[in-house]
């Protein structure tokens, strides 16, 4: 992957007080420069997520940008993405990255939700593409991807991650959300003066 090749990625931090969740986008190349931020929030428990991915896109308008690294497919309690509508709005592949086991969401939705908010969870949920075991330095991934196939979703998970287990896109969302959530908590940040 050329070290020029660009990815947004997507995570979340939620602490529960606000009834909204943070998410924040970086924009990282694959030689790990980082070159950009974008932030936003989407309700908890809610059905935004999706659009407000699509918003962090917009905003940015960075036509550099060859890739949609998202943190999972349910932030912020179940605000299901649909990764076709992402790649849909952004013209570039987008691929869903977790990071352990799981037997699937329907279980915990059907426990969580009934009527309409089901079955819109349902229709979302089933319409997204299976998950693809994805080996990375010794860990486990698993990778879903719209508008790029297993293989080529595979390699860019890779060029991604120069180390560990985690692309450094979504590390370095998921550290900026998490930072942004304590600044608007009033909490001190780390090398502040408070």
């Amino acid at each position: 992957m050329k070290a020029g090749t660009r990815a947004l990625g997507v995570a979340e931090s939620y602490r529960g007080e606000r009834g909204r969740s943070t998410l924040a986008g970086a924009v990282v190349r694959a030689s790990r420069v980082v070159d950009g931020f974008v932030f936003g929030s989407c309700t908890v428990g809610g059905t935004d997520a999706t659009g407000t991915i699509v918003d962090l896109h917009a905003r940015l308008d960075r036509a550099d940008v060859n890739y949609l690294l998202v943190a999972g497919i349910a932030p912020a309690w179940y605000n299901l993405l649909d990764l076709q509508r992402l790649h849909d709005a952004t013209d570039i592949p987008v691929l869903s990255i977790s990071f352990g086991e799981s037997s699937g969401l329907e279980p915990a939705l059907r426990e969580e939700f009934s009527g309409d908010a089901l079955a819109a969870r349902l229709d979302i949920y089933r319409a997204q593409p299976p998950r693809r075991r994805c080996s990375v330095d010794d860990e486990t991934l698993f990778v879903r991807g719209v508008g790029i196939d297993g293989d080529d979703a595979e390699a860019v998970v890779r060029g991604f991650t120069p180390e560990g287990g985690r692309p450094e896109p979504l590390r370095i969302a998921r550290l900026t959300a998490r930072a942004a959530d304590s600044w608007m908590a009033g909490e001190p940040q780390a090398g502040s003066d408070g």
